[in-house]
């Protein structure tokens, strides 16, 4: 078993999360460095980030290309240890467990089980019986449009009905904290929008804290409650940015609104600027406005 396909059974391997374990996420003056064998010096993902997450809040995680979102969102999953400074979740230290789903970029479904089957695998680790996780599974199938597929396998599935049957696997569990990587990069975007629609719909529905990895702007103002935004490598907190849009959201048409243009140009000028002032970057002073590279020092 990949170790990633472990870290998705474990993650939801119960029905209930421990008492406790309902509050929030916090960071505080986290740095990681990766190191190759052999090699004195490495390379620094993050450097002195801290923030806060508060219990039911959807977070957005964005930033230039390699400023450590996902090496950010594995060490709230416990996968990374960070090299300094602390991290707590619902007050204490980071671990997979029940009470904390993941959902990764890539598909992880495994391909000689019925989507049933591989949406139950975590509950069937847990020693849960064969009637109850398969009622348990059809449910959530079910919240995600998927359940007249349960007896159908992985390559009998699109992508965006894969990506489904993963967020379906990562709910079983019912977590208080769910952590998503890209979950819809590589999906058409006629498909993302309706997965976006049905994230939300389901987050309504559950209230969970959601941290979410995206590069898409739009994408996160249109999901978010917080956006995170990181510097480039080695990515540090630039500004943390509320996003007051009024929920449901899927009700009417947000990216009309003011607040959704006026965000949603803000945010793509600071990153813009940021990817035009570094260093490390292949469009290193390629900024379109005069004042960007100042832009990116704010």
């Amino acid at each position: 078993m990949t170790t990633e396909l472990a870290a998705a059974g474990s993650t939801v391997a119960a029905r209930r999360a421990p008492m406790g374990m309902e509050g929030g996420i916090v960071v505080r003056n986290v740095s990681k460095t990766f190191r190759r064998a052999k090699e004195a010096v490495g390379v620094q993902a993050l450097q002195h980030v801290s923030l806060d997450i508060k219990p039911n809040t959807f977070a957005t995680l964005v930033g230039p290309s390699g400023c450590g979102k996902t090496t950010l969102l594995r060490m709230l999953n416990g996968l990374i240890e960070p090299d300094a400074g602390e991290i707590l979740i619902g007050g204490a230290p980071p671990r997979p467990g029940p009470h904390m789903g993941f959902v990764f970029q890539s598909f992880r479904l495994m391909p000689w089980r019925t989507i049933r089957d591989n949406v139950s695998f975590p509950v069937e680790l847990d020693g849960m019986d064969a009637k109850e996780r398969a009622e348990r599974a059809d449910h959530y199938l079910d919240m995600v449009g998927l359940r007249r597929f349960a007896d159908s396998y992985p390559n009998e599935l699109s992508g965006g009905m894969k990506q489904r049957a993963e967020l379906a696997r990562a709910l079983i569990a019912e977590p208080h904290y769910l952590l998503m990587d890209e979950p819809f990069a590589s999906l058409d975007a006629q498909t993302r929008e309706f997965m976006q629609i049905e994230l939300m719909k389901i987050w309504q529905r559950h209230k969970s804290v959601v941290v979410f990895v995206t590069h898409s702007v739009d994408e996160a103002v249109l999901l978010s409650d917080q956006i995170v935004l990181l510097r480039p490598r080695p990515g540090e907190v630039a500004e943390i940015l509320n996003v007051e849009l009024p929920h449901p959201r899927w009700e009417y048409d947000a990216r009309e609104r003011r607040e959704f243009v006026e965000m949603r140009h803000y945010l793509w000028e600071r990153i813009k600027a940021m990817v035009a002032a570094d260093p490390q970057s292949e469009f290193y002073m390629r900024a379109t406005k005069s004042g960007s590279s100042q832009g990116a020092r704010d």
